[in-house]
């Protein structure tokens, strides 16, 4: 059964393989991280680490049984009972509910254990599976994401209300 832990040093070989072994099929739908993603990652890990040490953003990674990452669900910019959320999962189990599941609990542990009472998550138009995932999760459309909001790409913003969760 995989497990929603919060992320730790110990996770940055199986992240880096996850991002490594997922970069063509998220490029198909978000903004590439570029080659020089992947030649710092390991400073860039230290970076999201220190930043979460922080309280500025907390990271979770979904671990498989066998320790391989099957997904990533960061909440960041958090401040004033409010975070926005990103993810993404892997290939391999995309289409299955996996996303939608996650996202339900990561909602959860925002309220419950970071005192959150508002989600904000942006999806580019094109991005149709990201869009239902936010739907089925509970957040509502709430305007229009700017280009420069979802690398380049039109979107929408989602909202979640927190407040029943609690």
């Amino acid at each position: 059964m995989p497990e929603l832990t919060q992320l730790n040093a110990g996770h940055a070989p199986a992240v880096l393989a996850f991002e490594l072994a997922n970069r063509a099929y998220f490029a198909a739908s978000v903004t590439d991280r570029g080659d020089a993603y992947f030649d710092r990652f390991a400073d860039g890990f230290s970076a999201l680490l220190a930043e979460q040490e922080s309280g500025a953003c907390v990271f979770y990674v979904l671990v498989d049984e066998d320790g391989s990452i099957l997904g990533r669900f960061n909440l960041y910019d958090l401040k004033d009972g409010s975070a926005d959320l990103g993810y993404r999962v892997a290939q391999h189990v995309a289409g299955r509910g996996v996303a939608t599941e996650t996202v339900r609990e990561v909602c959860r542990l925002a309220a419950e254990r970071h005192g959150l009472h508002t989600l904000r998550a942006g999806s580019a138009l094109s991005n149709t599976a990201s869009r239902r995932v936010l739907v089925k999760a509970g957040f509502v459309p709430v305007g229009p994401a700017e280009p420069s909001d979802l690398g380049g790409k039109p979107g929408t913003w989602y909202q979640r209300d927190l407040a029943s969760l609690r």
